[in-house]
């Protein structure tokens, strides 16, 4: 009588299943901030999911996760947070078919985000932030460099002074941006003004160590209480957008400049460029004005 060896089930785990998620973003070389947001977003409804039993990934059906999203709606979620939850969910999703965690693709139905305009600023607002609301070389260095390149708040965090080529007009992150002649007068000044090396991050904090997130965060609270109106380094990466559109910028290429992989973020910046002239047009439209 021959014996037949029993071969064990291979069982995923949800919890492993997203690990192996996490793993495959940093081996495409997200950044820490996409990370992070995969933390918060799949790795919660991971949780979620395990929470209530469903601790195996070939068990997730689209039902899942729309009741998933429900909830978090139903808990107050802005429209924003619901579609960065529903996109990070489908991403998730996806991984798990083309890895073969599921048998058959899941479906996930992205929340409606309602028509509203993004915080910047206009020109104006931007010289009143750099006349009342800087007080140092490097408060108008920042301003000003995250308003003329659109660099994320983490990109000018990591700069470190040999990324600098002001002679090319040239800040080097991951994707090269331009720098137009005011931005490298500014940096130039605020160089001249601080002690450092190629190696020395060219945004420091008080203690002299990198300027952190939070510290940055911090920093534009202040010049934004000091200007009298609300400020982040991402309003500045909006007004680098709106204000490049509305000077004629090829929306390709600020897709390029901004480093999105998609022109859908780029469109809503459109629509909002398109709103303005459209105002500006009935207020001030001369054949209105004549026939008025």
């Amino acid at each position: 009588m021959s014996t037949l060896a029993l071969v064990p089930r291979i069982e995923h785990l949800i919890r492993d299943a997203f690990l192996d998620f996490r793993l495959s973003r940093e081996a495409m070389n997200c950044s820490p901030a996409t990370l992070e947001f995969y933390d918060y977003t799949a790795g919660k409804l991971a949780e979620w999911l395990e929470a209530r039993g469903i601790v195996d990934p070939s068990e997730l059906r689209s039902q899942h996760v729309r009741q998933y999203l429900t909830e978090l709606r139903q808990r107050g979620l802005k429209d924003t947070s619901l579609h960065g939850h529903a996109r990070a969910a489908r991403a998730f999703a996806r991984f798990l078919h083309s890895e073969g965690y599921i048998p058959e693709p899941i479906n996930v139905d992205m929340p409606r985000l309602e028509a509203k305009r993004l915080p910047c600023l206009d020109a104006d607002q931007l010289a009143h932030v750099l006349d009342k609301g800087c007080r140092s070389t490097r408060d108008k260095a920042v301003v000003i460099l995250l308003a003329d390149t659109g660099l994320r708040r983490e990109e000018a965090c990591a700069l470190n002074w040999g990324d600098v080529d002001l002679k090319a007009g040239l800040v080097r992150v991951r994707r090269g941006k331009g720098g137009k002649a005011k931005s490298r007068r500014v940096l130039l000044r605020y160089r001249h003004s601080v002690p450092h090396d190629v190696g020395d991050p060219v945004f420091p904090s008080k203690r002299g160590g990198r300027l952190t997130g939070m510290g940055m965060r911090m920093l534009f609270r202040q010049i934004g209480d000091r200007a009298g109106l609300h400020l982040t380094p991402h309003m500045l990466r909006r007004t680098f957008a709106t204000l490049s559109l509305a000077a004629g910028m090829d929306a390709l290429y600020l897709q390029a400049l901004l480093g999105h992989s998609s022109l859908e973020m780029v469109r809503r910046y459109v629509q909002m460029v398109e709103a303005d002239l459209q105002r500006a047009h009935a207020e001030h439209g001369p054949v209105d004005r004549w026939l008025g």
